[in-house]
């Protein structure tokens, strides 16, 4: 008997719409009526939308699966499609790469979002808003430095950095309130101890009570 292994099917373009798609666009391909073979066309559209129905949050969600019906079909399926057949090189695009911020992060425990922080609260007119997100970071620097360095640190310490990595823009107000330790990183609970069992109290009161009557 001879079984059939997944390593030895064709390969999917698309394995998430699963095997039977795959079989399905496969076979189309093979329909001689051009009529017959967009009707088919449209019904497995239906299906593959029914099978991936977080697609309908994009914005052209139809015209998605419809290039996805053009790549199961190793864009050799002549249909009448409502959208332009993909080029090819669209699928295997290199992906554009990420502009990083050059330079070096000043204080490593304090980390890249901290200086952004920084950066937008420095830009802020002054007011309650710009209070609040300098207490945000005051106390998310604290904490950083508390967690990396494990080890205490005074506010003034917390404060001068901050003053540093702003340029001067950020400082204390009467809004801006520096938590204590005990309030920014969680306390572990002690465990209370376990009671003896009734039987081993029974068996100290036995003894006592044997104890007495000597």
């Amino acid at each position: 008997m001879a079984y059939d292994y997944n390593t030895q099917r064709k390969r999917m373009a698309l394995p998430e719409y699963g095997r039977n798609v795959q079989k399905m666009v496969d076979y189309i391909k093979t329909i001689e009526d051009r009529n017959e073979r967009n009707r088919a066309a449209k019904t497995i559209i239906q299906i593959m939308g029914n099978l991936n129905p977080q697609l309908r949050d994009e914005g052209d969600f139809k015209h998605t699966l419809w290039d996805h019906l053009a790549l199961i079909a190793n864009f050799e399926l002549d249909i009448d499609s409502p959208y332009p057949v993909p080029e090819p090189t669209k699928f295997i695009e290199k992906p554009k790469p990420v502009p990083y911020r050059q330079g070096d992060i000043r204080y490593l425990h304090y980390g890249r979002l901290i200086e952004l922080m920084i950066d937008a609260a420095s830009e802020m007119e002054d007011g309650e808003e710009k209070e609040y997100l300098t207490t945000l970071i005051v106390n998310q620097m604290k904490k950083s430095y508390i967690t990396w360095n494990r080890s205490q640190v005074a506010d003034e310490v917390i404060i001068g950095d901050m003053k540093l990595l702003s340029g001067g823009k950020l400082k204390m107000t009467e809004g801006v309130k520096i938590l204590e330790i005990k309030e920014l990183l969680p306390q572990t609970k002690r465990k209370p101890m376990a009671r003896p069992h009734g039987k081993q109290q029974n068996k100290q009161f036995n003894k006592k009570k044997g104890h007495t009557r000597h």
